[in-house]
C-alpha cells in the first residue's frame, strides 16, 4: 500500500472554484454543516479537519483485532486472480485506520462523481498520512453489492447515447452475472479493454467492478471491499438481533429527525421499524413485524422470534441492512476514520447518530466529496469568447440569458428611472386628487399601478429586442450550457468517465493534481 504516493505526470490546466451556495445544487443541512452551524454540533462528531482527525484516531485505536484479521482473510480470498496486490496485512496493524467511500455498482463505472469519491478518498489518506506520520491510513471502496434497487445501476451515458443493461434481475445486484453487458460493450466504440476484461472475465458484478476498480486505483492504494460475506456479517450480529428484538434503529433515527426537521431542515432518510433485509439467491425483501411473527415480504417466509434469532445466529450472512444500518455495519468491520460522501449521504448520516452512540461505535469525519465541472479547452475560449464568469454556468437558463445581456449590451435597458419619475408624478397627482375628494385615492393609485405595469411590459420587450441583437451568442451559450449541465443534469452527475478517459488517459492524473479533499468548493478545471 504505499503505492499511496503513486506519482501522477504533470499537465496543464488552471483551477477555479465556486462556492457551493452559489451553484444552487446543495441542501441546506449539507451547506449549515459545512459552515459549522453550533446548532448541528449534536449531530456529528469531529468536524473535517486534519487537526480533528487525531480524535477519531483516538477512538478508533481500540478497533478489535480479531475483527482486523477477519478484514484481512476476507480482502485476501476476494482478491485472488488479481495481480499487483495491495499488502493487506498492514491492515492488522492497529496503527493503521481506513478513510471509506461507497456507492452502488453502476455499469461501466456510473456518472462521473463515483470517480470524484473515489479520487477525493484517496487524496484524504495521502494528506492524513502527511499529517500523521506513524500512521498507515487506506482508502477504501465499499461495493453496495446488497443493493437490490436492479434500474439505478442499470444504465450509463456515453458518446451521446443511453445504453441500457435489460431483464429480469432481482436480489443483490452483485451477485448478477456481468457477462450480460457484452452486447453493450459490443456498441461502445473500440470496446474498452477495461470494461470489456472485467465484464467478460468476471463470475458476478462485484467481482468486475473490483476488477476494473484494482486496474484504474490499485496503483493509488485503493482497496475495494465486498461486504456481503459470511464472516463479515458475523461482527454484526449483535446489531442483527437487537435490530429484530427491539426495532431500535427506528426510534432513534425517528428521534434525531425530528430534532433535525424542527431546526427547519429536510431529512433525506425515513427508518422503518425493523430495518433489514432478507437476502437469499435472487431474493432482497424487507423483513417486518406482525403482531408476534416475522414475515419477508412477497415470499411466503414467516419465523417466531425465536426461529429468526437462531437463523440469524447460525446464517448471519441472510441478513442485510438496509441504509439506516448499513454505515453502522461498515464502521463495525473496518477500522474507519472517514466517511467521503454526496450532497445526500452526509445529511442521511447525520440523521444516524444516535444509532453510533447507541450501539457504542466511534463516529467518523463525514467528508463531502470534491465536486467538479471540467471545462475543456474549446469549452474555455467559449466562455472568453461569450465574456461569462464560470460562476455564471450554473445558472438556470432564463437568468442565464439575462446576465448575458446585462454584461454585454451597449445600452440601458430598465426603466428603473423613468418608474421613478412616474412615481413622484403619481405623488402630486395623488396629492391635487384627494385635496378635492378624499375617495380619488383608490382610483389614482389603480392608475399608477396599471401604469407601471404597461412600463414593465415595455422594459421587457426592449430586453427581448436586446436579445435578438445578439441571437447568436446566446445560442452559443446554451449550447455550451447544455453541454456542461447536459438535460439541466450538472456534469458530473451525468457523464461518464469514458467521455473523458478515452480521449485523454490522464485524466484521472489530472483529477488527483485538481482536488483537495479538505476544501469544499465546486472546482472548476479549465483544460488549457
Amino acid at each position: 500500500m504505499d503505492s499511496l504516493q503513486a506519482a501522477e505526470k504533470p499537465f496543464f490546466t488552471t483551477l477555479q472554484t465556486v462556492d457551493l451556495r452559489a451553484t444552487g445544487q446543495f441542501p441546506a443541512l449539507l451547506l449549515d454543516y459545512l459552515d459549522q452551524k453550533p446548532s448541528l454540533s449534536e449531530f456529528y462528531s469531529a468536524f473535517p479537519t486534519l487537526e480533528n482527525a487525531n480524535e477519531v484516531i483516538t477512538a478508533k485505536r481500540a478497533f478489535d483485532t480479531e475483527k482486523r484479521k477477519t478484514l484481512v482473510n476476507v480482502l485476501n480470498s476476494q482478491y485472488v486472480g488479481l495481480s499487483d496486490l495491495p499488502d493487506f496485512s498492514l491492515l492488522l496493524d492497529n496503527k493503521t485506520f481506513t478513510v471509506t467511500t461507497g456507492h452502488q455498482l453502476n455499469i461501466f463505472s456510473g456518472p462521473l462523481y463515483i470517480i470524484y469519491k473515489i479520487v477525493t478518498t484517496i487524496k484524504l489518506a495521502r494528506a492524513l498520512k502527511g499529517a500523521y506520520p506513524e500512521y498507515n491510513f487506506v482508502p477504501v471502496y465499499w461495493m453496495a453489492t446488497e443493493d437490490h434497487d436492479f434500474e439505478e445501476i442499470a444504465s450509463v451515458h456515453l458518446f451521446g447515447q443511453t445504453h441500457k443493461w435489460t431483464g429480469d434481475h432481482k436480489g443483490a445486484v452483485g451477485r448478477l452475472n456481468p457477462k450480460e453487458l457484452e452486447s453493450i460493450l459490443k456498441q461502445l466504440p473500440g470496446k474498452p479493454d477495461l470494461f470489456a476484461r472485467a465484464y467478460l472475465e468476471s463470475g458476478t458484478l462485484a467481482d468486475a467492478v473490483r476488477c476494473y476498480m484494482h486496474e484504474l486505483f490499485g496503483q493509488y492504494g485503493l482497496v475495494t471491499i465486498d461486504a456481503d460475506h459470511a464472516d463479515l456479517k458475523r461482527s454484526f450480529l449483535p446489531v442483527i438481533k437487537e435490530e429484530l428484538s427491539n426495532n431500535i434503529s427506528g426510534k432513534l433515527v425517528s428521534e434525531t429527525t425530528s430534532r433535525l426537521n424542527a431546526l427547519g431542515y429536510h431529512t433525506p432518510l425515513n427508518a422503518r421499524e425493523i430495518n433489514l433485509f432478507y437476502l437469499d439467491e435472487n431474493l432482497r425483501e424487507r423483513i417486518v413485524k406482525e403482531d408476534i411473527t416475522y414475515k419477508v415480504l412477497n415470499t411466503g417466509l414467516s419465523f417466531s422470534e425465536t426461529e429468526i434469532l437462531n437463523l440469524a445466529e447460525n446464517k448471519p450472512e441472510l441478513f442485510s441492512p438496509n441504509v439506516i444500518l448499513r454505515p453502522l455495519y461498515e464502521e463495525m468491520i473496518l477500522p474507519n476514520l472517514a466517511y467521503i460522501g454526496g450532497p445526500s449521504e452526509v445529511p442521511y448520516w447525520m440523521q444516524l447518530k444516535g444509532v453510533f452512540d447507541h450501539f457504542g461505535v466511534p463516529f467518523p469525519m463525514l467528508i463531502p466529496r470534491n465536486f467538479a465541472l471540467y471545462i475543456t479547452g474549446h469549452q474555455c475560449k467559449k466562455v472568453k469568447k461569450l465574456n461569462i464568469s464560470y460562476e455564471d454556468l450554473f445558472l438556470d437558463e432564463v437568468a442565464l440569458r439575462k446576465t448575458f445581456i446585462e454584461r454585454n449590451t451597449q445600452h440601458i435597458l430598465d426603466l428603473d428611472d423613468q418608474k421613478e419619475d412616474f412615481n413622484k408624478i403619481f405623488e402630486t397627482i395623488l396629492e391635487k386628487a384627494i385635496a378635492v375628494d378624499q375617495t380619488m385615492f383608490g382610483a389614482v393609485k389603480a392608475e399608477q399601478t396599471r401604469l407601471l405595469h404597461s412600463l414593465k411590459q415595455l422594459e421587457k420587450r426592449i430586453v427581448r429586442a436586446e436579445e435578438r441583437n445578439h441571437q447568436s451568442e446566446i445560442e452559443q451559450l446554451l449550447a455550451l450550457k447544455n453541454k456542461l449541465f447536459p438535460n439541466g443534469i450538472a456534469q458530473e452527475r451525468y457523464d461518464n468517465l469514458l467521455s473523458f478517459y478515452t480521449s485523454d488517459p490522464e485524466f484521472i492524473s489530472k483529477l488527483f493534481q485538481a482536488f483537495d479533499p479538505l476544501d469544499f468548493s465546486y472546482n472548476v478545471i479549465l483544460e488549457e
